[in-house]
Formats: C-alpha cells, sequence, structure tokens
C-alpha cells in the first residue's frame, strides 16, 4: 500500500513540473506601461464552472477520476467508465438568484463507445429595466441567460486507453441581444495498471470567436444632420470575444481499499486562457459502496478553496441511483451549494 502511496505521489510531482512550463508571468503591455495578467480575455465564463456536486466535493480534482456523467465537463474520456444507461441532474444556487444547472443522458453505443447528451444552463433572476430618465426602473424586466448543449462521444482504443470528444453549441443572451458559437472539447484517460493509477488528460472549448447581436444595435440615422433626407437604417459593430479555453492534466489512484472501505486520491492541473493555473486535490471516502465522504482544495483560484461533500448510493438489481451534495466556501460570495441525483440502469 506504501509503495502504491509513493508511486501516486511521484507521478503527480511530474506531472507538475512538466506541465508548469508555461509561463505565468504571460502579460500585455498597456498604454501606461504597466502590466496586467490575461485576467478578463475571454467571454461566456459559465464554461468554466464546475459541474457535479462529487467532483466538486472533491475539490474539482477528477480529470483522472471518471465514472459518471459530470465527467463530460471534467475529461470526456471518463463516461467511458458508465455502464449502462444513466442520467444525471445537477442544480447550484448562487448569489443574487443566479443558477446553475445540468442535465445529462448516457447510452451505450455496443461494447466500446459511449454516446451521451447534456445540456447546461446559467441564468440570472429578473432585473429591472432602468433608463436615464427612470432610474427606479420602467416596470420592464429582463434575464441574462447563457446556455450550452453538448453531445459526447467516448470509446476504448485499447485495454488502458479510452478518449472522448464532446461538440458544443453554446448561446450567450441578455435582453434581446445574442452571441452564439460551436466548439469542442477533447480528452483522454490512461490506466495504468499500477495499484488502480489512471492518468488524464483533456482540453476545452476548442472554437471560434462570437459576437453579440439583435435589435438594439439596430438604428435609423442620418448620414449628415444637416441635410435633408431621410435616416438610413445602421448598425453598431461590436467586438467578437473568445471563450474560455482550458487544459487540464490529472492523476488518480486507490490510496486505501479493503472489502468495506476505500479512499480514492486525485491531483489536477489546469491552464487557462484567461486566468491563472490552478492545482486541485482531492480525497473520496467509500463505506460499503453506499456512503461517500469527500474533501478537497484548490490552489490559485481568486474565489473557491476548500471543498468538501458526501453521497448516498443505492443499487438493487440492474437499477442503482445516487445522491451527491457538496459545498464551496468562497471569499466574496459565501457559501456555493450543489446537488446532483443520478439514476440509472445497468
Amino acid at each position: 500500500m506504501k509503495k502504491s502511496i509513493l508511486i501516486l505521489v511521484a507521478i503527480a510531482t511530474g506531472l507538475t513540473l512538466n506541465l508548469y512550463g508555461i509561463d505565468e508571468s504571460r502579460v500585455v503591455g498597456s498604454s501606461s506601461g504597466e502590466d496586467f495578467k490575461k485576467v478578463g480575455a475571454a467571454g461566456s465564463q459559465f464554461l468554466k464552472i464546475g459541474i457535479g456536486a462529487r467532483a466538486n466535493g472533491m475539490g474539482g480534482a477528477f480529470s483522472a477520476v471518471g465514472g459518471d456523467l459530470s465527467s463530460i465537463f471534467w475529461n470526456p474520456a471518463g463516461i467511458y467508465g458508465i455502464k449502462g444507461t444513466k442520467a444525471d441532474f445537477s442544480y447550484t444556487q448562487y448569489f443574487a438568484d443566479f443558477t446553475h444547472s445540468y442535465a445529462a443522458v448516457t447510452i451505450p453505443v455496443g461494447e466500446q463507445f459511449r454516446l451521451a447528451a447534456s445540456f447546461v444552463g446559467f441564468s440570472s433572476g429578473d432585473i429591472p429595466v432602468t433608463t436615464v430618465d427612470r432610474p427606479e426602473g420602467t416596470g420592464e424586466f429582463f434575464r441574462s441567460s447563457d446556455v450550452s448543449a453538448n453531445l459526447t462521444f467516448a470509446g476504448k482504443l485499447t485495454e488502458q486507453f479510452t478518449f472522448g470528444i464532446t461538440g458544443k453549441y453554446i448561446n450567450n443572451s441578455f435582453y434581446s441581444m445574442v452571441a452564439d458559437g460551436f466548439a469542442f472539447d477533447v480528452g483522454t484517460q490512461y490506466e495504468t495498471g499500477l495499484s488502480g493509477i489512471k492518468l488524464g488528460f483533456s482540453i476545452h472549448n476548442l472554437g471560434s470567436q462570437q459576437r453579440y447581436q439583435g435589435q438594439p444595435l439596430t438604428v435609423a440615422a442620418k448620414v449628415n444632420q444637416n441635410l435633408n433626407a431621410a435616416p438610413i437604417d445602421a448598425s453598431f459593430l461590436t467586438y467578437g470575444y473568445t471563450i474560455p479555453i482550458t487544459f487540464r492534466a490529472g492523476i488518480s489512484g486507490e490510496l486505501y481499499a479493503e472489502e468495506d472501505n476505500k479512499i480514492i486520491g486525485a491531483f489536477d492541473f489546469a491552464t487557462l486562457s484567461d486566468a491563472p493555473e490552478q492545482y486541485a486535490v482531492g480525497l473520496e471516502y467509500g463505506w460499503k459502496d453506499f456512503l461517500y465522504v469527500r474533501a478537497g482544495y484548490v490552489l490559485g483560484h481568486d474565489q473557491n478553496g476548500l471543498g468538501a461533500g458526501f453521497g448516498l448510493k443505492y443499487q438493487s438489481g440492474d437499477f442503482d441511483s445516487r445522491i451527491d451534495y457538496s459545498v464551496n466556501p468562497t471569499q466574496t460570495f459565501g457559501l456555493i451549494n450543489r446537488l446532483t441525483v443520478a439514476i440509472g440502469l445497468n
């Protein structure tokens, strides 16, 4: 058992030293001579919100774990470990009436492949419409809403190597303005055959720029105010924006296992196109494949740090179900509570 722990730590250290070759001081010079980091360089920020109470309870150290439908977010290769037909529903309540929802379903395609469809929604509550003349509100309301509809295909190439690919349609909207586009994720997992150790690698949100369009951008204006001519239709031009590209590398393994007790350890490294690099470490303790307790920690995130949670699993014949809960304290927005319910037929 000590040997497996040493192997896990050694591989995690090697991954960190090699992957951290990205220069964290990558900056863009401003006109004032000051430098600023890449923070805020991308839109569609909802694509970075971690999915699933199990994964978030482990601090997001999940790219090499897999086995449930939240893997579509962390590493699409992870859904290969799902047996039978499964459905997953997650809900997160944020500050100021913002909500984050996730639904997914997967089916086996033969013995070697899995197909899954998923939906992510991030929405505000009702926001009052205000104007310069009516700063207290006009009596109208609007919502900000972000949506991602996804299709994932995963398979097994060898006894140890699995892959996953996710195609995404992304839509951002507020009031009557809309921006949409397409992107995809690619991930792999590799089982080393050493004490249950697995490696995971994935890259997310590879896609084109998006640009807001909508009726408020169209106006009627005169080319020259001094000419007695009818106004013509004109449109304001909006800047395009990229979506946040993320690369993850992780390792997981069994730190302890006997008939009724099992402990899984995991470590993830993530580098993002618009934020500093992040490290996550997580643990999951399982008792009789019924009760699970989890804890994790993230380094490099400006809000999240500690994560914790628990889960209950019920299985009877071919039917199984699972309910998971996690809590993640933040520096500014208080506690973030997540609930995930999963059901399936093996």
